[in-house]
């Protein structure tokens, strides 16, 4: 997370410090400062000692996750991947996979089996109420890569 990173930096405190003095497990403050884990997703005690040990206010570094005002939802919508059915979770793993091969430059024989595959589980799981339309949408746009999905 940006903001943290910058308030470290300023306060020349190491992740290893702020652990300390917060009272936040080291790994959770290295997981935050790396963007493997979100503040978003922490409880608010976790919020609450991070921004008291960088002596800012829990709002400084929850805005610093970028919500949308209009919405109030987060811009960054990958939690709407959360929760999906185990046949959906494979077949968009399998779909993550064919376009890592692609983007790199490489030919994935398959591609197109997959993307089927995973359009054919994305509408399946959004018939049967598996998944929210808004869920649907998103995984459509992020790996159909498709841009009008209405």
């Amino acid at each position: 997370m940006m903001l943290i990173k910058e308030l470290l930096n300023e306060k020349n405190m190491s992740m290893y410090r702020l652990a300390k003095i917060s009272g936040v497990p080291k790994t959770t403050v290295i997981d935050i400062c790396t963007g493997k884990s979100n503040i978003a997703g922490c409880n608010v005690g976790t919020v609450y000692r991070i921004a008291k040990a960088l002596g800012c206010r829990m709002e400084d570094l929850m805005d610093a996750c970028r919500y949308d005002e209009q919405t109030g939802l987060p811009k960054d919508q990958s939690y709407l991947e959360k929760g999906l059915p185990p046949y959906l979770e494979k077949s968009l793993c399998a779909m993550k996979h064919s376009w890592q091969i692609i983007d790199n430059g490489g030919k994935d024989m398959l591609w197109d089996a997959k993307w089927c595959e995973l359009n054919a589980d994305i509408n399946a799981a959004e018939n049967d109420c598996c998944i929210s339309r808004q869920q649907a949408d998103y995984l459509r746009r992020e790996y159909l890569r498709m841009e009008n999905t209405i």
